[in-house]
């Protein structure tokens, strides 16, 4: 359900707004001035603000500002009764969505209203699949154009906003403290700490104190108070990766920070400190199966479960290994200074069809690779530093094993025949005259394979 903040200092229309809202299925938070709706902006849950341009304690220029410091992407709908279209005017240019002169039809209020929540969502959704993403928040970009793409961004849109602890599955590599990252600087808590620490790379005795702290003398060698990770991320995000990991004693005590939002530092005498702070965690194990088995606790998985989000392995969105090969071509290429670089449509080819069991950590680590070897502007299979067999196996993967066999037999020919002249053709150095003497074809012959397997590289620009 769509929540509207509505700002009105008169009581009936401010009455009317909210039954005609309402009747439409939003949910509203009234307030009487600009001080009161600046206050409930803070509440993390408003999709679209209306509000009266004047108003007392704090005018509508003052909300439609703090709104867009709460978020660039709310959008906000502005009301004069004055009918002065310099004064409208004046407020969409300062970023209010639309405005409307009093008196206004409500039916026009509604489409207005519709349009906004449409166009911020995919404001939104866009943000997070832009370059301006990694600027702001000085993270990785996000890349991907695939469908599961888009539909993860689109929930972590959603869900950001709000306080539901969320749990994001995916094997590794496929980049979920990212996604967490995501939703904690998409949400009202992203001026706050992101802490994040990863539950199998800590032995139990340490985590505990990482996750918890400790006072002073708890053990030999607690010389002074530590603060955990959940009390210095108080108000912000703790981001617990491989959680599916985590000692089934700890995830007692983690249970009871969801529930209570306390915590106890280790020696701390059972003195509870209270706590605000939302949890994301991750796993690439199915911790469904790890409940079944008893090695995970099912009232934990149930309240980290609230919103599960996910990501798919690379190989099951191959249309976004392009992007993200470009992508990290850019990255590494200015790193090492080369200059330009672009990848050989062989290079880009293997890359299509490699299974990726390590993901997009796996596609980042062979093309920073791949840019080390590249010689002359270009990359091609040879730099990408993969083993033959698994070149060849990923190819043959691709081999059409139904219909008659003469068209089996073509297609494995074709990958067989363009893999050989692409060795031969660099073992010459383009030279095709050369080429084609070892590959005991005529000249005319091996101009029509280069042309009909695409294998004529272009030179980089």
């Amino acid at each position: 359900m769509d929540t509207i903040l509505v700002i009105e200092d008169k009581e009936s229309m401010l009455s009317m707004l909210t039954q005609t809202l309402e009747a439409e299925g939003y949910q509203v938070l009234p307030a009487k001035d600009g001080a009161e709706g600046i206050r409930k902006l803070g509440d993390g849950r408003v999709n679209v603000v209306l509000t009266d341009l004047k108003l007392p304690k704090k005018d509508g220029f003052e909300v439609l500002k703090a709104a867009k410091q709460e978020s660039p992407h709310l959008p906000v709908i502005v009301m004069t009764a004055f009918g002065s279209i310099e004064t409208a005017v004046k407020a969409v240019k300062e970023g209010a969505y639309d405005f409307l002169t009093k008196p206004f039809d409500t039916d026009h209020l509604l489409v207005l209203i519709k349009r906004a929540l449409e166009t911020s969502r995919i404001s939104a959704e866009n943000f997070l699949l832009k370059e301006e993403f990694a600027e702001k928040l000085g993270l990785p970009k996000i890349i991907g154009k695939s469908s599961q793409m888009q539909e993860i961004t689109s929930k972590i849109q959603k869900v950001a906003p709000t306080n539901a602890a969320v749990l994001i599955h995916g094997e590794s590599g496929t980049g979920k403290e990212l996604f967490a990252r995501a939703i904690h600087h998409l949400s009202p808590r992203k001026d706050k700490p992101f802490l994040a620490i990863n539950s199998a790379a800590i032995p139990r005795e340490l985590l505990e104190s990482e996750l918890f702290g400790y006072e002073r003398g708890a053990f030999t060698g607690a010389d002074a108070r530590k603060f955990g990770k959940l009390e210095l991320a108080d108000k912000g995000t703790v981001f617990l990766d491989e959680i599916g990991d985590m000692d089934l004693a700890l995830q007692a005590k983690l249970l009871r920070v969801l529930q209570e939002q306390t915590i106890e530092r280790v020696g701390g005498g059972g003195k509870s400190i209270k706590i605000d702070v939302r949890i994301v965690s991750a796993s690439n194990k199915d911790i469904v199966k790890a409940v079944d088995a008893r090695a995970f606790r099912e009232d934990l998985f149930y309240r980290l479960n609230v919103f599960p989000i996910t990501i798919p392995p690379l190989r099951e969105r191959r249309e976004d290994i392009p992007p993200l090969a470009w992508h990290f071509l850019a990255k590494f290429s200015a790193e090492v200074r080369k200059g330009p670089i672009t990848l050989s449509p062989e290079a880009l080819d293997i890359l299509f069809k490699l299974p990726w069991k390590g993901n997009v950590r796996e596609l980042e680590n062979v093309i920073e690779r791949a840019v080390i070897y590249a010689e002359g502007g270009m990359i091609r299979p040879d730099d990408l530093g993969i083993a033959e067999t698994s070149i060849l196996d990923a190819l043959a993967e691709h081999v059409p094993m139904d219909g008659p066999l003469h068209d089996v037999a073509a297609a494995a020919t074709r990958i067989a025949e363009s893999r050989r002249i692409r060795q031969v053709m660099k073992q010459t150095g383009g030279n095709k005259s050369r080429a084609a003497e070892i590959l005991q074809v005529s000249y005319k012959t091996l101009l029509t394979k280069i042309k009909d397997y695409q294998l004529e590289e272009k030179k980089a620009e």
